[in-house]
């Protein structure tokens, strides 16, 4: 049947993109004690203390790192490893250092203070991950003491369960329904705003599921110019929550590098939609929304998965309007830790500098992949 041929190509599609990370982004083996210990040996400095234990990170040397690690006998190794790499199936651990920079921000004879910026790349693009790190001096070498931020433990208990699913049965090849299926459901644009930005053209908008089962949804968009001709054609891809349940809706944007607005005559939009299973649970609250001001204007907040089932990966879409209610930006964060229940995860969405002061409200949506919905 075509929604499910469709729908299974996007979740091969979706794994081999996984099975991709893996190959390109292997765990490296780990070299001798030995040859280790002369690499982290350079500390002369607090700042060539925290570079070494970062170019160890990036190796996925584990045991090198956390052997030079100041305060190692507060935690385990394997707590080290996954404060790092994280757990439960979030991008984190599909994640690899990229880069970082240090910048000591207090010395002293007998220890420092040094930030360091971090560039994980995984699957969904880059995000940064700033500590501030003590670095003590012992015995003329320099070490770090490493801030592992441990996860809750949340005490036995029964979360109640209540929420509306919808379970979808596709004709067989051998059930005699003729050329009869399950329609499509029925989704609008309900509003598109183009704009010229960063050397191209975004198109913005929202889209709408007015019917009363859940869609898998997608938008394409194309933008024409006077004389009819397709100047280029782009689909909403990460900027947009794919499921929608009934009478939601989902913002998106589709960037259109290198194209200028003088070029365009109008747009084409063609949204479309397939019917899905879905369920309206797990339930993740937006919590502590705040929209911080220039020189580095974002939305921040924190999500607080409120079911009993752990969320591997969510997505946060932020859409920004002006004070008339026309958007002015649509932005997202794919948070890299999974939501464990009842536990708050920040999260911060940035916002343009250039685009802050047109900002009159905002709305956030999450979209939330668990394992289970797989298997």
């Amino acid at each position: 049947m075509k929604a499910g041929r469709l729908l299974a190509l996007l979740l091969i599609s979706a794994t081999a993109a996984f099975v991709v990370v893996g190959t390109v982004w292997p765990h490296q083996s780990a070299v001798s004690v030995s040859d280790a210990n002369a690499r982290l040996g350079s500390s002369a400095s607090p700042q060539d203390a925290v570079s070494s234990l970062l170019r160890e990170i990036g190796r996925r040397n584990w045991s090198a790192a956390y052997d030079s690690l100041a305060n190692r006998g507060e935690f385990t190794q394997s707590e080290f490893e996954r404060d790092l790499t994280g757990s439960y199936g979030s991008l984190r651990m599909y994640s690899s250092l990229d880069g970082f920079e240090v910048k000591p921000l207090h010395v002293s004879p007998a220890e420092a203070k040094v930030r360091a910026n971090l560039r994980w790349s995984d699957v969904m693009g880059t995000f940064q991950d700033s500590r501030e790190l003590r670095v003590i001096n012992t015995g003329g070498r320099w070490q770090v003491v490493w801030p592992v931020a441990k996860e809750p433990k949340l005490p036995p208990q029964v979360i109640p369960v209540n929420y509306l699913r919808w379970d979808v049965i596709y004709r067989g090849p051998e059930d005699d329904w003729g050329a009869q299926d399950v329609e499509s459901p029925h989704v609008r644009i309900v509003a598109m705003h183009p704009i010229e930005r960063n050397g191209g053209v975004s198109v913005m908008g929202e889209l709408l599921n007015e019917d009363i089962v859940p869609a898998l949804v997608n938008v394409k968009a194309s933008l024409l110019a006077g004389n009819g001709a397709a100047i280029a054609s782009e689909d909403s891809f990460d900027k947009i929550s794919h499921v929608l349940l009934p009478k939601q809706v989902t913002p998106f944007r589709i960037d259109f590098p290198g194209v200028q607005m003088s070029q365009v005559d109008s747009v084409r939009i063609q949204p479309s939609s397939i019917l899905v299973s879905a369920s309206a649970d797990p339930v993740v609250g937006i919590e502590s929304q705040k929209l911080n001001p220039l020189p580095q204007p974002s939305l921040t907040g924190e999500l607080l998965n409120q079911s009993g089932q752990v969320v591997n990966i969510s997505h946060v879409i932020g859409t920004f309007y002006d004070s008339s209610g026309q958007i002015v930006w649509v932005a997202d964060q794919y948070p890299d830790r999974a939501l464990l229940p009842q536990t708050p995860v920040p999260f911060t969405i940035p916002v343009p500098a250039d685009l802050y002061h047109k900002v009159g409200t905002f709305r956030l949506v999450v979209a939330n992949y668990t394992t289970s919905r797989f298997q």
